[in-house]
């Protein structure tokens, strides 16, 4: 049996070193940046703008908040932003890596260099307010315990540490902006010289926010579409009877109307297309 691998094609652009930038098409750079996971890495993606006659640049992703991924974005800032601003930060949804670092950008990095809005749907950001806050008292965690009981986790040590983690995204997502501009389905959203069309998913986050470029043949996929790793699906303590699979399946067909050519710039991994002569795990 043919592995789904082999019916798609690797970008051949050079990965970037952290705090460095790859440019993938005019006005589009590949950021790398470093996660304190298994999963060690996250696609950040850089574009050259110009909102409101002023000149910058909008952020598509924004990394965990940690002393590593500071420094590196302001290694990238020193060298690749020519001195101009992040008019934006817009972000695909309201997981740690994609969001955690968001408010820092926003304004400017501690040495507010600049005011940035967040561009994000409501639902991801209602889902990182609620996560940014520690729970007020012992019933979200355990609530949360009993529900991985129920599912098989009855080792009575690590029921204990889901009680006691309570800190976990905001340790990584220490701060959420407290304004933002609510971004929808299918809204055309300009930035720069081209319109990037957004493509809403569901089962991965509750409203994850793809990107699509038609000028530049070009899918900034977020976590919905990747080259090698499955997309995490998780029943969350708080909406038990949840189905995200199939609501991410559902999703995906929202994909099957763009060009088999694409170039899908995915959270992790390399950029990659489909195998000329097929489609199957691909695009």
């Amino acid at each position: 049996m043919t592995h789904p691998e082999s019916f798609i094609r690797y970008s051949p652009h050079a990965m970037p070193d952290h705090g460095d930038a790859t440019p993938i098409a005019p006005g589009v750079f590949w950021l790398r940046m470093p996660l304190p996971f298994a999963l060690n890495h996250i696609n950040l993606w850089l574009l050259e703008d110009e909102l409101d006659g002023r000149k910058g640049w909008t952020v598509v992703d924004t990394g965990v908040s940690t002393d590593e991924v500071r420094a590196a974005w302001h290694q990238v800032i020193a060298r690749h932003f020519k001195g101009l601003p992040i008019l934006r930060v817009l972000c695909t949804h309201f997981h740690p890596d994609h969001i955690g670092l968001a408010s820092w950008l926003c304004k400017g990095t501690e040495k507010q260099l600049w005011n940035a809005p967040l561009w994000i749907n409501f639902a991801e950001y209602v889902s990182a307010r609620i996560w940014n806050q520690p729970p007020a008292d012992d019933r979200d965690t355990e609530n949360t315990a009993r529900h991985f009981d129920r599912h098989g986790i009855t080792d009575i040590e690590t029921l204990n540490k889901l009680r006691m983690r309570r800190g976990y995204y905001p340790n990584l997502v220490p701060e959420v902006p407290m304004n933002f501009r609510r971004i929808f389905p299918n809204e055309d959203i300009r930035i720069g010289e081209n319109s990037w069309r957004v493509i809403p998913g569901y089962g991965h986050s509750p409203e994850h926010c793809a990107l699509y470029n038609d000028n530049q043949n070009l899918l900034i996929s977020g976590d919905m579409v990747l080259p090698k790793i499955s997309t995490n699906m998780l029943v969350m303590a708080q909406e038990p009877d949840a189905n995200p699979l199939k609501l991410y399946l559902d999703s995906l067909r929202a994909y099957e109307s763009l060009p088999d050519d694409v170039l899908v710039l995915p959270s992790h991994g390399k950029p990659f297309g489909a195998e000329k002569g097929g489609r199957e795990g691909g695009i």
